[in-house]
């Protein structure tokens, strides 16, 4: 599961959240040359436009499981 979370006046917010990628991303991917998913894969991905700001990327298991995370970001053009 990845959620992105924005605080503002000590009030956290998810701005946005996924947990089953959707292959449609995959030309995005191309795109920025990211890593790209198995198809069919259980892994997380958003492309999200965000305002100035200070987020937080939050990687957690789905439904309590345990596993290996890495956050990437990249700028779309």
């Amino acid at each position: 599961m990845l959620e992105i979370h924005q605080t503002v006046n000590n009030q956290d917010t998810i701005v946005a959240s996924n947990d089953n990628w959707d292959a449609s991303l995959t030309a995005i991917f191309d795109q920025v040359g990211a890593y790209h998913f198995t198809p069919g894969s259980k892994d997380a991905a958003l492309v999200v436009t965000l305002p100035p700001g200070i987020y937080t990327a939050q990687v957690s298991g789905a439904n309590s499981t345990t596993g290996d995370g890495v956050v990437e970001v990249y700028v779309v053009p």
